[in-house]
């Protein structure tokens, strides 16, 4: 359902936040996990992408990246190899394209019935709380997903900025889902191998400043679907928390670093050795935030469920649905936790 553009809305709204964005759980009270507290789980782990293919470090690092993906589902890829470049570039087109006017902005519009586009997601009724973001969301990959009447022409070379980092977050994302798979202890690239002809979408997140920042969300609570996850910080605003140990850690950006994190369907793959990690995104009253979520999935027809050389015998924890049914049912409801992932598990 279309809903009112929020950069436009952040504007003209005062201290009255318009009662769809207020946000009873942020009212009451958030244990929120930082840096000044006494806690040895109060920051990510670092995983160097480097290491990760150097003889002498390899092991090490697949065995840090084992333990990222089994206790945290969240970690920073720092020496990933994507060209500083491109990097810039692409934040330098994305900063544009949300600084142009809303007419403009909505020459690449969502549709009805289509998630592709300049607008928002996950909206189903006139009842539904809503977040404090505009998004811009495009399919890069296979080739024959990608719908260039919601790509960008505005800036020039919008279109082929997103194309050029595209490319480098597949690379990234195939290697480390290579080493995945051989800490998973299944055969070199079998995962790669399931994800390598995959759809690759791109979520381009806006989170205006808010005056009352203590009352919205920018993002709900939520875990992703996809198998892999990696979030480019645009500007060094902090924002993205995650839940763990009952309370919300505050995830501070590392220069020249890639955030990853574990989706619904890995953990499902794994059969529960990996998790996904529910996380949210908190706003400020002084600065918009603005990143880039590349999401790494199967492809049509392929089967979402635990891996049977995974299971070798033990007790599946999901149920095995085909994309196209898992997609169904992520889009038929709003972000509210690892609730999708609980409607794939199997009663005991």
């Amino acid at each position: 359902m279309e809903v009112e553009n929020v950069q436009a809305l952040a504007v003209k709204v005062g201290a009255e936040i318009p009662q769809r964005y207020v946000r009873g759980e942020r009212q009451e009270e958030d244990t929120v996990i930082d840096g000044n507290q006494d806690s040895n789980e109060k920051d990510i782990p670092v995983i160097d992408f480097g290491r990760l293919f150097d003889p002498e470090w390899c092991d090490e690092e697949a065995e840090r990246l084992h333990f990222a993906c089994r206790d945290w589902g969240f970690f920073h890829v720092i020496n990933h190899g994507v060209l500083e470049a491109v990097i810039e570039k692409l934040k330098q087109d994305i900063t544009e394209f949300f600084k142009l006017p809303l007419e403009e902005k909505n020459k690449v519009a969502q549709i009805q019935s289509s998630v592709e586009g300049y607008g928002q997601t996950y909206i189903h009724s006139e009842e539904q709380m809503l977040e404090w973001c505009d998004i811009l969301f495009l399919a890069t990959s296979p080739p024959s997903f990608k719908q260039l009447r919601f790509w960008p022409t505005n800036p020039p070379s919008c279109r082929e900025t997103v194309d050029d980092y595209a490319a480098e977050v597949k690379r990234v994302s195939d290697d480390i889902l290579k080493v995945i798979s051989k800490n998973l202890g299944l055969e070199s690239g079998m995962i790669f191998e399931m994800f390598k002809g995959g759809i690759q979408t791109f979520r381009f997140n806006y989170y205006p400043p808010c005056t009352c920042p203590e009352k919205v969300l920018g993002l709900s609570p939520h875990s992703d679907s996809a198998g892999l996850t990696l979030l480019l910080q645009v500007n060094e605003q902090h924002g993205l928390q995650i839940r763990k140990n009952g309370g919300w850690i505050t995830v501070k950006p590392l220069p020249g670093a890639l955030i990853a994190n574990v989706g619904d369907i890995t953990e499902i793959l794994s059969n529960g050795r990996y998790k996904s990690t529910e996380h949210r995104v908190i706003v400020n009253n002084v600065k918009e935030r603005l990143t880039v979520a590349g999401f790494q999935a199967l492809t049509i027809g392929d089967i979402v469920g635990p891996i049977p050389e995974i299971l070798n015998g033990e007790k599946p924890l999901y149920t095995s649905l085909e994309l196209e049914e898992f997609a169904k049912m992520l889009f038929a409801n709003k972000l509210d936790g690892k609730s999708n992932l609980e409607r794939m598990k199997l009663s005991d």
